[in-house]
């Protein structure tokens, strides 16, 4: 349905994101031991929010501090608070934060009480460590010392749910401590300050996206909020692609995927499959040596890191100081 039919629906999830955030406001949030740092964006994915998680977490990590990763571990079979195992699978876990706690090396949390998932993590490390707080932006139950936004080009012409992409409008930046822009959308930052607060600042981050080893003949396949931005990028990378193949965000592959994938490259004679890390998590052994008997699977990594990286350490140990 186009924009302009769903715009009945889309005031009245605007009236509704209102009412939750004014109620948000009168009420004070829970708050742990620790300090917190949140990382979240306004749109349904795809901004590099996780990328940018795993980065600040090794960002912190160098400086002696200790952080873990606090997640609710969106579409995970189990609802029990956990701590992630990174060797365990994604339909217990969650695909981003498996992600992150292979890619990050840090204890990564997983529970839709984000609270007392941060809890448990105090209990079980013996010296005061940070919590990140994955996709926290819209979590205001749980107190933050930073807020962290993404932001995404498109976000600023997208509309609401379910018209468009956004969880929030463009307004709600004034929760924000930082806003965080590619490098290539440094033009933006003017248009987004008249929604930030006052004091707030602009991050940079360079995006990376990299391949083992080129392709000429590759069938791609992901499940993520932006394909086809994958898609592209892995067309900058180097990466001759034959067939690019889409599955909803999150999805949970199955053999029957596998095997339609697999057949495919026969067909088409590919030299290769490619696929995100974020979906390389969720193949078990029998999905990747199915894939690796017709062509080598390889993994596209996508990693960011931000610009000043020393102001940035310096920002967060600013606003940790000084929290309540």
């Amino acid at each position: 349905m186009t924009p302009l039919l769903l715009a009945p629906l889309e005031m009245l999830y605007a009236a509704i994101v209102r009412s939750r955030n004014a109620r948000f406001d009168r009420t004070p949030p829970q708050r742990l031991s620790w300090p917190v740092i949140s990382v979240g964006n306004l749109s349904m994915g795809g901004s590099g929010k996780t990328p940018l998680v795993i980065y600040l977490a090794r960002l912190l990590q160098k400086t002696g501090l200790q952080p873990d990763v606090l997640s609710r571990g969106y579409g995970r079979s189990h609802q029990t608070i956990a701590r992630v195992d990174s060797e365990g699978d994604a339909e217990r876990f969650g695909d981003e934060p498996l992600l992150i706690a292979r890619s990050a090396g840090v204890p990564v949390y997983v529970g839709a009480n984000r609270y007392e998932a941060g809890r448990l993590a105090e209990r079980e490390t013996p010296r005061q460590g940070i919590h990140l707080l994955d996709d926290g932006f819209q979590h205001r139950q749980l107190a933050r010392d930073l807020d962290i936004v993404v932001i995404h080009r498109s976000d600023l012409q997208q509309h609401l749910l379910p018209a468009g992409r956004l969880r929030e409008p463009l307004s709600s930046l004034r929760r924000a401590d930082v806003i965080v822009l590619r490098h290539e959308d440094t033009d933006l930052e003017s248009a987004l300050s008249r929604y930030a607060a006052e004091g707030s600042r602009f991050w940079r981050m360079r995006r990376t996206l990299t391949i083992p080893s080129p392709t000429g003949r590759s069938v791609a396949f992901c499940a993520l909020a932006r394909p086809d931005e994958f898609f592209q990028n892995l067309a900058a990378a180097g990466a001759g692609v034959v067939e690019k193949v889409r599955f909803r965000d999150h999805h949970r592959y199955t053999a029957g995927d596998i095997d339609r994938l697999a057949e495919l490259g026969r067909r088409l004679r590919c030299d290769g499959f490619l696929t995100s890390a974020k979906d390389d998590v969720k193949l078990d052994a029998a999905m990747r040596t199915r894939l690796n008997a017709v062509a080598p699977l390889q993994t596209a990594q996508l990693t960011v890191e931000l610009e000043e990286p020393e102001t940035v350490l310096g920002h967060m140990r600013k606003s940790l100081l000084v929290r309540p």
